[in-house]
This record gives C-alpha cells, structure tokens and sequence, in this order.
C-alpha cells in the first residue's frame, strides 16, 4: 500500500471515527435509556411488565421498515444532511419521553423514536464502506460499535445520577434523564450539518493525492463485486442467511440490554440507581476491550466466520452462566456475555460490506438491519414470555443463551470466505 494511501486512511480514521463513536453513544442511550428507568417509570405512571415489554420492542418495528429506504435517502441526499437532520429529529423525540406518562403515549414515542433513528445506523455501516477499504473495515466499526459500550458504561451512572434528581422542580428523576439525553442529540444534530462531509471528493481533510489514491483503493474493489443491483441484494440467499444471524444477534443483544440495570440490581439486592448503575457499567467496560481487540484480531488474520461465530458463543455462555451463578460470578459471566454481543458485531457486517456494492449494498445493509430490528422487538417480549410460561426468572436468560448458540451454529454454517473478506 502507498504511503499516500496509508496516510488518506489514517486522516479518514481520526476525522470520522471519533465522530460516529459520540453519534453512536448518544443513539444508543436514548434508545437503552428506558431500561435504566423501568423501575420508577413503570411505578409512576402505572405500566404493567408486558406494556414496557412491548414499549421497549415496539421501537424496532418502524427502525425495521425504514432501514433500507432510509439508506437509500442517504445515498442520494448525501449523509450530512440525512445523518444530521436523522438526528435532531430522534433528540427531540428522546426528549418527548419525558412527557410520556401514561401507556398510549409511552407506545407512540417509541414508535416515533425508532422511525426517527430507522436511518442512523444502517447509514453509518454504509458510511464506513464508502470511505474504508476491505483491510480496515472490522477494526473501524469495531471502534464505532465501541459506542455501545461506552454508553452502557458511561451512560449507566449519567442514567443512574439523572434519575437521583427526583423532585427537582417537583419532577421524577426519569424526566430529567430523557429530557438532558435528548438535548445532546439535537446539539450533535447541529454540529453534524457542520462536520460531515458527503463523499471522498468533498473531504475538506485530505488534499487531492490522498483523495484519488483513496478512491481509486475503494474503486477497485468495488469492481470485482456483482452484486450491485438492488434486486440482487434482496434475492441473495447469503444476504438472507446473514439477516437471519443479525436477527438472532439482536435478540440476545437487547434481550440482556432493557433488563441488565435490573438484573444486576437483584443480585445486589438493591434497586436501580446510581450505586447499582456503578456495577451494571462493569461488563461494558468489560466489552470496550473486546470490542477494540476482537475486530482488530479479525482484519489482522483476515478471518470473519469463525472468529464471529467463537465470538458469539462466548456471549451464549457467559449469558446462560449469569442465570446460575452466584452474584459474583454472574458479574463476571455478564462482562463475557457483554464483550461477545458487541464485538461480533463488527466482524459480522465486514461479511455483507465485502459482497455487494453500489445500492445493493445500501439497501442490503438496510435488509440485514431490519431484520436485526425484529430481533429487537421481539427480545424483550422472548424473555418476559419465558419466564412468565416458567414462572421462572431465570428462565428469560436461559432462553436467551439457547437463542444465542443456536446463532453461533448459523454462523458456522455460512460459507467461508478468502481472507479480507
């Protein structure tokens, strides 16, 4: 590789990646943030388990739909006015929550919200396939993908201490939790519509050797893709395989997410706030390792399957040991779980962003992603069905490691691929 290569994607990386990563904890929080409120929120404004079951899962119906016309939207308007305008439409929305007090409104909040954030990260998986070559793409979105735990992390006590200020101006503590975390995104909205930059040739951060030698890196490996065609992407078998593993993924995923401040509150045998929020942080600072080493490991070698498949099966584990274990260990088994959630994540889309191209890959990646956004609906809805049927609590997070396994098998059953690919 050239040095003025090497030096347009070294530039590439430390102009977009830190960006996405404060985009991507700020869309994370506003949508994770109802969990760190359920308690209070549910005992406030008299929800019942199953309301918040399918408030918490309704957001990823109108997120599932949108996903591939949104990043379609985003290829022809460009991504700074689409990724910006996406969101300081969901921060106003996060903000709203604060107003939702009773069931209706809880309901068509969220549905809003996932509409609002249908666009973001669909768009920015897209994003990073037009500005990173093959090589690098695991161990840029695996920094990106950082985002989620670092807003479970860091957002976890923000949450926590925002939710202490019960009272201020005769208001509940989950008030002022989505009404500050919704004014962050539309302040991030705001800098977007300055910051971005739409494509390669509108870089105001490389000058025009870096810029040719990028483009013409991504240029070459677009034209050893054939598919490119919408149709294409949507009649692809692998590209249904795949959805199928994302669909699965999410479900563990936020099957874990909406409960874990709760979970990790029983085993202290507290309630949820800022003490407990301390310790919930604790598997995703855990993930923030996994999540930088994991990826990186992957580009180096130029292995997906198998490291996304080993990767997930540590989650399925470390998930199914949480619901046995003593409160120690159960800790311990959540970082594992935690750490292998987020990091095959990365390694997972290097797979679709490495077959299609052009807007089959827009509307592929939106494909994938709406399943994904099934999977999140249906998580919490899975783990409360279950443990209701078992009359068990554990029983939602054993389900949840089964789901998961069965992933790490589909994973293994996807063909395998030459190396950076």
């Amino acid at each position: 590789m050239s040095n003025i290569l090497e030096k347009a994607v070294s530039k590439t990386r430390l102009r977009l990646v830190p960006f996405m990563l404060v985009l991507y904890v700020l869309a994370f929080l506003d949508r994770a943030n109802i969990g760190f409120a359920k308690s209070a929120y549910q005992i406030d404004t008299g929800l019942s388990n199953e309301a918040f079951a399918l408030g918490a899962g309704i957001f990823f119906v109108a997120y599932a739909f949108l996903g591939a016309p949104a990043n379609l939207l985003m290829r022809k308007f460009g991504a700074r006015y689409w990724i910006g305008g996406t969101t300081l439409v969901w921060g106003f929305l996060s903000a709203a929550m604060a107003y939702a007090d009773c069931e209706w409104k809880f309901l068509a909040v969220r549905v809003l919200l996932g509409m609002a954030e249908a666009g973001f990260f669909p768009g920015m998986i897209y994003l990073t396939s037009q500005w990173f070559p093959q090589k690098y793409r695991a161990g840029i979105m695996g920094l990106f993908y950082m985002g989620a735990p670092l807003a479970l992390t860091f957002g976890s006590p923000l949450s926590g201490a925002l939710l202490e200020m019960h009272g201020f101006l005769d208001r509940p503590g989950w008030y002022w939790m989505f009404i500050i975390e919704g004014v962050l995104a539309v302040i991030a909205g705001v800098i977007t519509f300055l910051y971005l930059d739409d494509n390669i040739s509108d870089a105001r951060f490389l000058n025009e050797n870096e810029k040719q030698a990028l483009q013409a890196k991504l240029s070459s490996e677009e034209s050893v893709k054939t598919t490119s065609k919408i149709i294409d992407a949507i009649s692809n078998i692998t590209v249904w395989h795949l959805a199928i593993i994302y669909m699965i993924i999410q479900i563990s995923v936020y099957g874990l997410i909406f409960f874990l401040p709760t979970q990790v509150a029983q085993l202290m045998g507290t309630t949820v706030g800022f003490k407990a929020s301390l310790v919930a942080a604790i598997p995703w600072i855990a993930a923030l390792f996994g999540t930088y080493f994991i990826p990186r490991y992957s580009d180096k070698v130029g292995e997906r399957r198998n490291i996304a498949a080993i990767t997930l099966l540590i989650a399925g584990l470390g998930i199914g040991i949480s619901a046995l274990a003593s409160p120690t260990i159960a800790i311990i088994a959540l970082c594992f779980a935690a750490i292998g959630f987020i990091a095959v994540q990365p390694v997972f889309w290097t797979i679709p962003t490495n077959l299609l191209s052009g807007a089959a890959l827009a509307a592929g990646i939106g494909f994938i992603n709406m399943f994904g956004a099934f999977g999140g609906f249906f998580a919490p809805i899975i783990r409360v069905k279950a443990e209701t049927f078992f009359n068990n609590n554990m029983a939602g997070l054993l389900t949840l490691a089964l789901i998961t396994i069965i992933g790490t098998l589909t994973i293994f059953m996807l063909k395998q691929t030459n190396k950076n690919s």
